[in-house]
């Protein structure tokens, strides 16, 4: 509850004092080849770790903190992007850089919380219904070949 409010609250103010904002997420295979994915408390849907790249943040820097924060994923070896893409729909200056995280251990899962409700490992042909379109998309330029897409739909 508390952070659909704050998203509320700082979603306009991000909107006026910054011309762009930038997202990092994680697209984490496991050695299955199912992917990783979270369902968080404050917006509909299944998604892949993400999260906002803050002041002096790298935008490799904060796709790592935020899967740790969120999942508990740490990387062993070295992430590839895959691409970044805009997400005007959302916030007219938004843009989201998705790594490929093929190498990393997870020690410990992190408990449900008010930003994190579930997190689940899926096979591409079992992933839930409510799987969001952009995930969708990346995983089928990811392991079909499709074109990369600029947008994030």
């Amino acid at each position: 509850m508390f952070s659909k409010l704050l998203t509320a609250v700082l979603h306009p103010f991000w909107r006026v004092t910054r011309g762009t904002t930038m997202g990092a997420q994680a697209v984490v295979i496991d050695q299955n080849s199912r992917i990783l994915l979270v369902r968080h408390g404050y917006r509909p849907g299944w998604h892949f770790p993400d999260g906002g790249v803050e002041r002096d943040e790298a935008l490799s820097e904060a796709m790592e903190r935020e899967l740790f924060e969120e999942t508990g994923v740490e990387l062993t070896g070295q992430p590839k992007l895959h691409g970044i893409f805009t997400n005007f729909e959302t916030f007219p200056g938004d843009h989201i850089g998705v790594f490929i995280v093929q190498e990393w251990k997870q020690d410990k899962v992190p408990e449900p919380n008010a930003e994190i409700k579930e997190i689940g490992f899926f096979y591409r042909d079992e992933l839930p219904e409510q799987t969001v379109s952009g995930v969708i998309n990346r995983l089928d330029e990811i392991f079909e070949g499709k074109q990369l897409s600029n947008t994030w739909k």
